[in-house]
């Protein structure tokens, strides 16, 4: 007994060490400062006007649920559409061109593969704000201005380099002996692509997913200058119709954010473990 006590307390992970319990300590501190903002934000949006500039720091004393009737009401219902039908455009379109590039330049051999492959790279260094007015001139010669157009193209295009980045690397990964089995079975490049590389590429899929949604749904400043009727109007635009000159509903405001917040929030939750899969998937190669 005395042996097994010993060999057990020998174990790695047996005992916290010093360097794990300050580890967890700055985890734990890092949690706080990340979902602190966020509780903060839904407390208050239960709150009225006057008990927000009362004390802005206490829990709701009676919660005021009619907020989030009041900013769905108000427009957030519309604005709430629109970002899910430009944001859902924007992730189908830019991993689905990302996706085919990568794998032309994952298993094509052709002259210019490399240069190809740096010019799309090229695009990561390009601001979104420094190419806003060539960019506006553009959608207005192509007259898409004020449409779910005048948003979607600009997001799809600003994602593909960053998604080629990592669809590449992914699939530079996968043995080619698999594909080399596929092509004797008499499969076409497209089959393998649909019915081999995608199957096998679900993790870093749904990590540019994820990264795409956050991005287009979250941007504001394109949504404010390319998008002028309310109609079109994506939540980070929409938000600011809930602010009033004189006097600001702070819980109808903060109402509006936290439904804004809830799908991106939802959507890692549910995709966590993909995402930490996928981030590092292909990260040997590439």
């Amino acid at each position: 007994m005395e042996k097994q006590k010993r060999k057990r307390s020998t174990l790695p992970g047996s005992k916290m060490t010093p360097l794990m319990a300050l580890i967890l300590f700055l985890l734990i501190i890092y949690f706080i400062l990340v979902a602190y903002p966020l509780f903060w934000m839904i407390c208050n949006s239960l709150k009225t006007y006057k008990e927000i500039y009362k004390n802005i720091w206490a829990l709701p004393k009676t919660p005021l649920w009619s907020n989030y009737a009041l900013a769905w009401q108000r427009g957030i219902s519309k604005y709430f559409l629109n970002s899910v039908l430009v944001t859902g455009s924007t992730i189908f379109g830019a991993i689905f061109a990302a996706a085919l590039a990568s794998y032309s330049l994952a298993r094509f051999r052709f002259r210019g593969n490399q240069l190809i492959f740096v010019l799309c790279m090229g695009g990561m260094m390009l601001s979104p704000q420094v190419t806003l007015i060539p960019l506006y001139k553009i959608i207005q010669a192509l007259h898409i201005h004020n449409t779910y157009l005048a948003l979607i193209i600009p997001y799809t295009a600003y994602r593909i380099p960053l998604i080629v980045m990592l669809i590449r690397s992914h699939f530079l990964s996968i043995p080619k002996e698999i594909e080399e089995s596929a092509v004797l079975d008499g499969c076409s490049s497209f089959g393998v692509f649909s019915r081999i590389f995608l199957p096998m590429s679900k993790p870093i899929l749904l990590t540019c997913t994820i990264l795409i949604a956050y991005y287009a749904w979250n941007e504001f400043l394109y949504a404010i200058i390319f998008i002028d009727s309310d109609k079109f109007r994506t939540i980070p635009a929409g938000l600011m119709n809930l602010r009033d000159a004189l006097q600001t509903d702070w819980g109808v405001l903060l109402a509006g954010m936290t439904i804004s917040a809830t799908p991106l929030v939802t959507l890692f939750l549910l995709m966590q473990k993909q995402f930490i899969r996928g981030m590092t998937a292909g990260s040997v190669k590439g």
